[in-house]
């Protein structure tokens, strides 16, 4: 199976994402996207892979969305895209891409859907533990 990443290592959420799909017995690509954003014609794709509008994917927390004036919501679409590739800070991540989907994996255990293989239990680096069964679904 292939999975790619798109993440950040200075997240947390980014982080247990990662160490989920790790767990499961997949090593990603993992794509850091502050140093290696995605191209437009990407983004859409991500973006129409998740059928989330580009204001969904806009981080808030830890970004220039404020100084920026985001939260106006007469930005277009493509006003939004320009935004996000001239600051890819304002991507949430993580992003996952499996062939089951395409997910913005927040909380970091909403990749577990997208996996072969997920974990029955993992303990996240803030302690939670967190427990899944895909029967249960």
């Amino acid at each position: 199976m292939t999975i790619t990443i798109y993440h950040n290592p200075a997240c947390g959420t980014s982080r247990n994402t990662l160490a989920l799909i790790r767990a499961s017995g997949e090593e990603p690509v993992v794509i850091e996207y502050l140093k290696d954003p995605p191209s437009r014609d990407r983004l859409v794709e991500l973006l129409g892979a998740m059928k989330m509008p580009p204001r969904d994917l806009l981080r808030q927390k830890g970004t220039p969305y404020g100084e920026l004036g985001l939260s106006d919501p007469t930005w277009s679409d493509d006003q939004i895209l320009d935004f996000m590739l001239a600051h890819p800070i304002l991507i949430n991540r993580p992003i996952v891409e499996t062939p089951r989907g395409t997910r913005l994996c927040r909380p970091s255990e909403a990749v577990l859907d997208l996996l072969d293989n997920p974990v029955a239990s993992y303990t996240k680096e803030d302690g939670e533990v967190v427990s899944y069964d895909r029967k249960l679904l």
